[in-house]
């Protein structure tokens, strides 16, 4: 309780006299996240309130936009009344005032959350922190104003100063219907220079409104009842918000575009970040031990620099949360024998079954274009169907919708120079190798390919393999067949004959694709 009954430093006390105020006077803050940054606008002895003083933020978190749910990190932004009961002089942040978080138009909306405070200690997962002694002169300053007579003080929380300019810039962003919203009430106060009457109905925010109909009343889940504004102060706000439309339309390319989401988990006042680079710097009071600054996964002491990264990372526009690195597309959960990634067939250098196989078959005189194959699980041989080479050649390029019959799987391996599937067809009695088709221009992308009816097919009559482990193509493009295939194209390279292999590799399409095709 002493921390909380603390008096105002007689600097503090001369301010208020010299901005003629008084100690006692009516209070109201305003919080700018962007910027960081904590106002304490006080009534003055005309009536009107002037800016008492503006404290840096030590730390708030989340990401510029309204809170949404219990745990998102999400600092509040709205209007909220602070009553006597929400002062909290035994905080474990040293002191500490609750937001009020949610409230009307909050439950409206179905959002959730506690305990969403200004508070010391300079740590935030939701919060306003402020230094110790920051916090300690808010604190005297609320119950000063409580001991004059204020019933409850009003807490304006803003993304950013709300300008015409800062709007335009996030002009991009989501929240940016609620924020031209919060700025009515913004302009209310600019206007007026007193805090505005706040109100809720159809689900937002209303100011210094009064029904029309004394009977109706303003509620955050009903629609709004016709209501009215004093006179002169409707027609201010509705010309600011036309501004604002009319600057929005009217943005180029080239106007700055703030990014919708900076990935640093909140903000810290740049006089914060100053003495974290460097620890004999003055700040508005003392931090404790260890800060996590934003953009860092880890906390940093402050009785010694800040590691270089942690500041560029707290200074930067946007933070990468994670590198994006590029997989190949999966087979599909429904596929016999369960996801797996195809492999690309490559063209034969005189491997290993080449050799073994080179008495049974000849070579073919010209080689086609290697195409692409689908890993299948083993099955029983399966006869011929129609449709054959022709439809290899026409589709040499293009990556199949449906699994092909026997006579297009020999087309795929016609590129092998004598591969393993021909050795097998001629050792039992296959048909004979097909036409040698044209060689394909080299293309510049993938075409889609054409949809073809689904292939009837025959029940394995083994299990599947095991997966066979490939890297695909940079060229390769996710499946578009039937959840039963998975393909992977070659790449361009492989299309022009110039894909170097390993040896023993030729013909091989995937452990246990070499049988019949299903």
């Amino acid at each position: 309780m002493s921390k909380a009954s603390k008096s105002l430093s007689p600097q503090t006390l001369a301010l208020i006299d010299q901005k003629g105020m008084t100690k006692s006077s009516p209070i109201v803050v305003r919080i700018f996240k962007e910027e960081s940054e904590l106002e304490v606008w006080k009534e003055t002895t005309s009536g009107e309130y002037a800016l008492l003083k503006t404290y840096p933020i030590c730390r708030w978190s989340g990401e510029l936009g309204p809170k949404v749910r219990e745990g998102d990190r999400q600092a509040p932004e709205g209007f909220y009344a602070i009553t006597p009961g929400q002062m909290n002089p035994n905080s474990s942040y040293y002191l500490a005032f609750d937001l009020g978080f949610p409230n009307a138009y909050d439950r409206a909306w179905g959002r959730s959350g506690s305990n969403l405070m200004v508070h010391g200690d300079c740590s935030s997962r939701g919060c306003y922190a402020m230094t110790d002694e920051q916090v300690q002169e808010i604190f005297a300053l609320g119950r000063e104003s409580f001991y004059g007579g204020q019933r409850s003080f009003q807490v304006q929380a803003y993304p950013f100063r709300m300008t015409t300019d800062n709007l335009v810039r996030h002009r991009n962003n989501p929240n940016l219907a609620f924020w031209k919203m919060l700025k009515e009430g913004s302009d209310v106060f600019e206007i007026t220079k007193a805090p505005p009457k706040v109100d809720y109905c159809g689900k937002r925010y209303v100011f210094n409104a009064t029904p029309t109909d004394p009977n109706q009343k303003l509620q955050a889940s009903l629609p709004c009842p016709d209501y009215t504004m004093p006179e002169g102060l409707e027609e201010e706000v509705a010309a600011r918000q036309k501004d604002v439309a009319t600057k929005i339309a009217s943005a180029g390319a080239l106007q700055p575009v703030a990014p919708v989401k900076t990935g640093k988990d909140g903000g810290m006042h740049k006089v914060f970040l100053a003495k974290l680079e460097n620890p004999e710097l003055s700040a508005p009071g003392s931090l404790p031990p260890v800060v996590k600054p934003p953009g860092s996964d880890y906390g940093v002491s402050t009785t010694e620099p800040a590691p270089a990264e942690s500041i560029a990372l707290a200074t930067a526009d946007t933070v990468m949360e994670s590198a994006t690195v590029p997989l190949p597309a999966p087979r599909p959960d429904d596929a016999p024998g369960g996801p797996r990634t195809a492999v690309a067939a490559a063209p034969s250098t005189g491997g290993f079954f080449d050799s073994l196989f080179s008495g049974l078959t000849s070579a073919p005189t010209a080689s086609a274009p290697p195409a692409v194959a689908a890993a299948t699980p083993a099955s029983a041989p399966t006869p011929p169907q129609a449709g054959g080479p022709s439809d290899a050649t026409a589709n040499a390029q293009a990556r199949p919708p449906e699994r092909a019959a026997l006579p297009q799987l020999a087309a795929l391996d016609a590129g092998s120079n004598g591969g393993f599937l021909d050795s097998l067809k001629n050792l039992f009695g296959g048909s004979a190798a097909p036409a040698e088709a044209p060689p394909a221009a080299p293309i510049a992308d993938v075409p889609v390919p054409p949809v073809k009816p689904p292939v009837p097919r025959q029940a394995a009559a083994s299990p599947a393999h095991p997966q066979a482990q490939a890297a695909t193509s940079p060229a390769a493009a996710p499946s578009t067949g039937a959840a039963s295939s998975s393909i992977v194209s070659a790449s361009p390279a492989a299309a022009s004959g110039a894909v170097p292999t390993l040896p023993g590799a030729a013909g091989i399409l995937a452990p246990g694709s070499f049988s019949a095709v299903q």
